[in-house]
């Protein structure tokens, strides 16, 4: 099995701890490794490290290159990010000239996972399943209705595959309003859209080219560019040129493939906000249910989360579900349950043109 650690964006519900040139995915926000590295060690075990691809923005060249410097992964460099069509697009062709018709898994760099074996084990069953054909992707059991995720209709159990069920795939679905997220929850039909998808590099590519022609022609040029020894250049010209969109809506949404969906249940969270680090670091919590990440003195404070990387000292009094991020140039304060919220930050920085803070 091939594995493309899709690790090209932005990470703007971080702000202002994330930033354009140290994302999401370059942070230790869930434990003592970053988020990028905590994938690398997760998926590791499925398949050697001259298997893993990571699909990088071309700012990040450097730092990557710096984390992976024992590693003998292969980088692939985006010019600038066109959402994870293009990128599983570009992973697809240099695994596939490098191994054929190979097995491959997309796998976001930025998710927390609590069970790595239970993870893998479905990643495997997967890959088995597809290797003679169709998509194949991993639906999150869901534990309670939420709005922030986009949502898989599966079908009737079809098999299994190395003990795991599997179910065709009936409908993907954007995300609903929360009296929608109830019935989805209650009917037990529906799991979340983990984003994490398995197939092999010639049927993706085939239905990049029957719905994304544009895409398809760019990855074109570059396979020839790789032997006319001009892929740089290439790059830079067409991957401008391809339209930014998710695998989802570009290809997913549309072909008429089969595809299957893994139920699993191995503890997942795409890590999308800073609550969402709050909920996930629970055991770190101190009495009164707050997480600080840094020189915090808290007096009177409850359900809080303070994150610092500066010396200095936050001291907090009788606040309550609040966040307080702290960086060199920015102090972040708000609503711990708005932090879906703190993107509209660096959109309304670039709209004024102060780029430096984004």
């Amino acid at each position: 099995m091939y594995i493309a650690i899709m690790a090209g964006g932005s990470g703007t519900r971080f702000w202002p701890a994330s930033r354009e040139s140290l994302p999401k995915q370059f942070l230790n926000i869930t434990g003592a490794r970053p988020l990028i590295m905590e994938t690398f060690y997760r998926v590791a075990p499925l398949t050697g490290e001259e298997n893993i691809f990571l699909v990088i923005n071309r700012a990040h060249e450097s730092l990557v290159k710096d984390l992976f410097a024992h590693h003998r992964v292969s980088i692939l460099s985006e010019p600038l990010g066109r959402n994870t069509a293009p990128c599983i697009g570009l992973a697809a062709l240099h695994v596939q000239r490098r191994a054929g018709n190979a097995v491959m898994a997309a796998v976001p760099a930025d998710h927390f996972i609590y069970d790595d074996e239970a993870f893998r084990q479905a990643l495997r069953a997967a890959a088995e399943l597809v290797a003679e054909g169709g998509i194949a992707t991993l639906g999150i059991t869901p534990t309670r209705p939420e709005t922030g995720y986009g949502y898989l209709l599966k079908g009737p159990e079809l098999t299994r595959v190395l003990s795991h069920p599997v179910h065709r795939l009936e409908q993907f679905v954007e995300k609903p309003d929360l009296d929608t997220a109830r019935q989805y929850v209650l009917s037990k039909k529906y799991l979340w859209n983990s984003g994490i998808f398995v197939f092999t590099t010639g049927t993706i590519l085939e239905e990049i080219g029957k719905y994304l022609p544009r895409l398809h022609a760019a990855l074109q040029r570059l396979d020839r560019s790789l032997d006319e020894g001009c892929y740089d250049d290439v790059l830079a010209e067409v991957y401008p040129t391809v339209e930014a969109i998710s695998i989802d809506y570009g290809v997913m949404e549309k072909t008429r493939a089969p595809v299957y969906v893994l139920p699993v249940h191995f503890g997942w969270n795409d890590v999308g906000s800073w609550q969402a680090v709050y909920e996930l670091r629970a055991t770190d919590h101190d009495p009164l249910g707050n997480l600080v990440q840094g020189n915090g003195l808290l007096v009177d404070v409850h359900h809080s989360l303070i994150y610092s990387r500066t010396n200095r000292l936050i001291a907090v009094l009788g606040l309550e579900n609040v966040m307080i991020i702290d960086t060199d140039d920015v102090l972040l304060v708000g609503d711990l349950r708005r932090s879906q919220e703190v993107r509209r930050f660096p959109e309304q920085l670039k709209n004024q043109g102060r780029e430096a803070f984004c």
